[in-house]
């Protein structure tokens, strides 16, 4: 172009477009609820088309309202419908673009399949992805209004929970009792929002964080429950403070959750020191909302759980071709099925394309993430050291009275507390003290403590003399395994444990009997306790 004509178009127009990329949000899979299975089917896809119809800014043909294939060609606000109907179950698929009402530019897909099996299990399941130039996307995840629609008519449900866009409080143990149970619960496919009311709260039912506005923006993809005060010591009692949530604070528990759950790992608390301003409770919210949308599209498998109408749309043309070839179709007539056909075949690949780049991304960003909390973690661990030899020059004890656990309800936690950086409870460990029969909780404690001090000490090369035989208190040694040397996997990587702490005599009374499994872990400096406190039957005993 010459200077000529760059003067002739503004500067505006001499930019190059940013290329528009595609994000998936949120991804809902749930069963129709209803006593009829076509009843439900119906009423599902008629909610479907009254939601969306006043977005698709005209009218559509008769066949979209007999719940039949169609398509409806607008700018920016197309949709379409496809019907696959065989002895196989009954699939009908949706799919709508909704320009962003302030963002220009931007521009939201939703799609929606509706569908029965031969079993008559019914299903509806949603994707929602958002097309922009945008460099970055500030959005607030929110599930469209449609999946609320069908809440109401005829219903949906998530396993055996049903789906609803509203928060459920606690006001009984009773409720405490289902409340526990549906964490606990392994078929869970729902995460579960747990919102606790402070003791000082003069409203007992009232969270910190909007539950209404939370509740609807995540219907389909988590569960919130608002936790009143006088019912937290509960779930803190069952599942100790560690993994418990109360004075205010949020929580989410992932499907999986189970009561030797590591409390730093995946089921994410929020403290209520991050909700003083409204800034920070708005911060919050969007953590949350964020939290389960993102869960909802890493859990949920496309092609599985999820159907894409792009694959739908595909086997419906295949079949329109076979139908064409079977009757005796023009020439003319199954060239234009065909060319239709590979226009969205086209259509498929690049979809295909587009999302393996995104999960490259993904594992690139993921990789990232896990270099950078490696590095925060062996810059922890090197910070506790650190504080460590600055208390011992000074004279000072580390642990110098540190309370010792009375109950083993309270083991893990307070091994948590006291010992983080130095011993690291594994998860079949944390299984086996939930209640063991063995009874001297602070022996227990008092070896732990051993090993997160002099054994520790002499691992990183700063102690002096052998550590085989050691005697820990009278009648309690550190020795090796012997014939009870096991292998076991742990982070990803398979560990020999060949070392124990046990007390003396060839007791097997498991009241009496201790034993504490345990491996040094040469690259987070500490130690791990792979099984305690019984003693752990092998081949040889």
């Amino acid at each position: 172009m010459t200077s000529a004509q760059r003067s002739v178009f503004p500067p505006s127009l001499l930019k190059p477009l940013r290329k528009v990329r595609e994000h998936e949000i949120l991804r809902v899979a749930t069963s129709l609820l209803g006593d009829d299975a076509q009843v439900s089917l119906d009423a599902a896809r008629r909610e479907v088309l009254r939601w969306a119809q006043p977005r698709s800014g005209g009218s559509w043909p008769a066949e979209a309202w007999r719940f039949e294939s169609f398509e409806y060609l607008s700018s920016g606000r197309s949709c379409s419908a496809v019907r696959h109907k065989n002895e196989n179950g009954d699939v009908w698929a949706f799919r709508i673009e909704d320009p962003d009402k302030t963002v220009p530019g931007r521009i939201w897909t939703i799609e929606i399949v509706v569908s029965s099996q031969a079993d008559l299990s019914t299903s509806f399941t949603l994707r929602l992805t958002v097309g922009s130039p945008e460099a970055s996307l500030d959005i607030e995840p929110h599930v469209p209004g449609v999946v609320r629609q069908v809440i109401t008519s005829p219903g949906l449900a998530a396993g055996t929970f049903k789906v609803t866009d509203k928060a459920l409080t606690i006001r009984s143990v009773e409720n405490c009792e289902v409340l526990i149970r549906a964490l606990l619960d392994p078929l869970r496919k729902l995460p579960i929002i747990v919102l606790s009311v402070p003791s000082t709260s003069t409203e007992l039912y009232k969270p910190l964080l909007d539950a209404k506005t939370l509740a609807a923006a995540c219907a389909g993809l988590a569960i919130v429950i608002i936790l009143p005060a006088q019912f937290s010591w509960y779930l803190t009692e069952r599942f100790g403070k560690q993994l418990s949530v109360y004075e205010g604070a949020a929580r989410i528990y992932l499907p999986g959750f189970a009561e030797d759950a590591n409390p730093f790992g995946g089921h994410e608390l929020l403290l209520p020191q991050r909700f003083a301003s409204s800034e920070g409770a708005a911060q919050a919210l969007t953590r949350l909302r964020w939290a389960a949308a993102n869960g909802s599209v890493r859990r949920l498998q496309l092609g599985k759980d999820i159907l894409a109408f792009a694959s739908l749309r595909a086997q419906s043309l295949q079949q329109r071709q076979a139908e064409l070839q079977n009757v005796g179709a023009t020439d003319r007539e199954r060239y234009e099925a065909a060319i239709t056909r590979l226009s969205v075949l086209e259509d498929q690949l690049n979809e295909a394309e587009r999302y393996q780049q995104e999960f490259s991304d993904l594992h690139d960003a993921a990789e990232e993430r896990a270099e950078t909390a490696e590095a925060q973690l062996r810059a922890g661990t090197f910070r506790i050291q650190q504080l460590l030899e600055q208390l011992e020059t000074s004279g000072l004890t580390p642990d110098a009275g540190i309370d010792l656990p009375l109950k083993w309800e309270d083991f893990a936690n307070w091994c948590d507390v006291h010992l983080a950086g130095r011993v690291i409870l594994t998860p079949q460990a944390r299984r086996a003290i939930r209640s063991p029969e063995f009874e001297d909780v602070q022996l227990a404690a008092k070896c732990l403590l051993w090993l997160a001090n002099e054994y520790r000490v002499a691992k990183m090369g700063e102690g002096d003399g052998t550590l085989r035989d050691r005697t820990i208190v009278p009648g309690v040694t550190n020795t090796h395994c012997g014939s009870d040397c096991f292998e076991m996997e742990w982070q990803g990587g398979k560990h020999y444990v060949d070392w124990h702490i046990k007390n003396g005599g060839n007791t097997r009374d498991p009241k009496r009997c201790l034993r504490i499994y345990y491996f040094w872990a040469e690259s987070l400096q500490q130690v791990v306790i792979a099984s305690m406190p019984a003693h752990r039957r092998s081949d040889a005993s």
